[in-house]
């Protein structure tokens, strides 16, 4: 194992058992995942594609059906339970899209919490809670009860107690699924913060292509395998080695990575009429192409997509009729 991967994941499978006459579901299917540290890996694809799945195995709430999953080089599945729960407070931390807070307790001690699992005081817990919460802007929310806060102030407290224990890798599934897209733009952007100053690494599952866009690399996962991967350091042996074509039952087409690098990246294509059922011959209809593994960066649209008012300055909401202003390809 490369010391320099802070969480790895080799011929990751797992299986649903049911009684249902469809049998048992295959939710993973063979994966290979490679987190270093520092580096933010986003997880793409629609619900029931096995991205929640995936992550639990990760994180070591889930047992797999079979493969290895290594913390720094440590097999999970070969620690007892005290050493699991010990090896996942000192490496990695969780962030779900519901923020999970304890609801008996105010902000102030859900983020002291997991320090208070680790043994230390209440007194020093509390203190490093609270500075915590003043840098993430919620000083002034430290008494609140969870069912007093709203859910963009929920998931800040969430990710504070996330960053208590200092980890190394933080779990995040779909992190920005119940806000609306103004909070959900201010906790991608604290999330970049913590990932470019405090060198903290993440690996988000998401089905949102601006959650992923915060990532440095992607993997798309459709039924249970990775078909394609975009971004910075690609590793093509991420990837399962039968990557298939994908048409879906809406008709759209998934393609392995090396298919849209020739291709010149996502675009319209024209199916030529000489084309069969076993040979499609695509011809592209935009004249410039754009590389699908460089990945897509996102900003705030120059113009209101519903009143067409054209925005001067980094407003998240249109003065003229009040829409959430989207954010776009550059």
């Amino acid at each position: 194992m490369d010391t320099e991967i802070i969480l790895q994941a080799e011929g990751l499978y797992h299986v649903y058992e049911s009684s249902a006459i469809d049998g048992n579901v295959v939710a993973l299917r063979g994966l290979h995942v490679k987190v270093r540290p520092g580096e933010a890996v986003a997880v793409v694809g629609p619900s029931g594609s096995g991205k929640s799945t995936l992550l639990k195995c990760l994180g070591g709430l889930m047992k797999p059906s079979a493969g290895n999953v290594s913390f720094q080089g440590k097999q999970i599945n070969r620690l007892t339970g005290p050493e699991l729960v010990s090896l996942r407070q000192d490496t990695v931390s969780f962030i779900f899209q519901d923020a999970n807070l304890l609801p008996d307790l105010n902000a102030l001690d859900n983020v002291a919490q997991p320090l208070r699992h680790q043994g230390a005081s209440a007194i020093d817990s509390r203190k490093k809670a609270r500075a915590l919460l003043q840098r993430l802007g919620m000083d002034d929310r430290a008494g609140g009860m969870p069912s007093q806060l709203s859910g963009g102030e929920q998931q800040r407290v969430a990710i504070a107690r996330a960053l208590i224990t200092e980890p190394k890798l933080i779990l995040a599934d779909e992190p920005t699924g119940a806000l609306d897209p103004i909070t959900s733009r201010e906790v991608l952007s604290l999330f970049a913060k913590l990932h470019e100053e405090e060198d903290v690494a993440f690996l988000l599952v998401t089905h949102s292509r601006e959650v992923a866009s915060f990532a440095d690399r992607s993997l798309e996962l459709r039924e249970g395998r990775f078909i394609a991967q975009h971004g910075e350091d690609v590793d093509i042996s991420d990837l399962s080695s039968t990557r298939a074509l994908i048409i879906d039952e809406t008709g759209t087409m998934t393609l392995p990575p090396e298919i849209m690098t020739g291709l010149g990246g996502p675009g319209r294509f024209e199916i030529e009429s000489d084309s069969n059922e076993q040979i499609l011959t695509l011809s592209r209809l935009e004249k410039n192409a754009s590389p699908a593994v460089k990945g897509v960066k996102l900003i705030l649209a120059p113009v209101c997509p519903a009143c067409k008012h054209v925005y001067f300055d980094e407003v998240q909401e249109c003065p003229s009729c009040g829409s959430s202003r989207p954010m776009v390809p550059e």
